[in-house]
């Protein structure tokens, strides 16, 4: 059994290779399932056995980048508490960003096509929901319990964790807006967006400005520098 496993998951490894390669070289548009198990010698009727859509694919290749990411690893590492919980939501500005920042196509492309599954049928959107709230999903509410057992934060009715997506749904469409070659909105100032943002944010997850000024003052000076221009990416 267990060198039946080992063999399906070495199956899966290569398919995500290919994959990878494939997605690189074409594109999310310009690829297809029949492509990528050509590219790994195997079936399309056996690629499908272990991914169900091109979707899917690119969902778990997206998340398997996300798992290697050293500054994620650290962060996942962390034991639940308020500076984790504004460490988490920093991190997620300062990637998002990152993306504005970098004129990098690629990570331009997965935002289009995030935004795009969403007037589409929803598929991709949904898996790379799910996979990120596995990843973080847990973390992100344990840190706010204990926020709010510190004194650090204040309770908000309702599903805890709509309060992560609420916050990640303000900082796509951030970087959403920067994605033409004339941004639809500039934000100003683009030296004060990352800490106003993150205020924000921590201020609309329930903490007190406290508990804001000093985590957030802390996490900043630990941070390198944001950059002097904020372009699309």
């Amino acid at each position: 059994m267990s060198t039946l496993r080992m063999t399906s998951d070495l199956r899966r490894q290569l398919i995500l290779s290919a994959a990878k390669r494939c997605f690189a070289r074409n594109g999310f548009a310009g690829t297809t399932t029949k492509s990528v198990a050509q590219a790994a010698a195997i079936s399309e009727a056996l690629l499908f056995k272990h991914f169900p859509s091109k979707a899917a694919l690119y969902a778990e290749i997206l998340t398997d980048e996300c798992e290697a990411d050293p500054d994620l690893a650290h962060l996942l590492g962390q034991e639940p508490s308020t500076a984790t919980l504004v460490e988490l939501v920093t991190g997620m500005v300062g990637h998002f960003l990152q993306i504005m920042n970098d004129p990098n196509e690629e990570e331009a492309q997965r935002l289009r096509l995030l935004t795009t599954s969403h007037l589409d049928d929803g598929e991709f959107a949904r898996l790379l929901y799910g996979k990120v709230e596995d990843l973080i999903g847990s973390l992100f509410k344990a840190s706010l319990d204990r926020a709010v057992a510190a004194g650090d934060a204040s309770r908000i009715a309702g599903e805890p964790l709509n309060l992560f997506w609420f916050a990640h749904h303000a900082v796509l469409m951030t970087a959403l807006s920067r994605l033409p070659g004339v941004p639809c909105l500039s934000y100003g100032n683009p030296v004060d967006l990352e800490r106003q943002l993150c205020e924000f944010l921590l201020r609309g997850i329930g903490l007190h400005e406290n508990a804001i000024g000093f985590h957030l003052s802390r996490d900043v000076a630990q941070s390198p520098a944001p950059p002097a221009t904020i372009e699309s990416a």
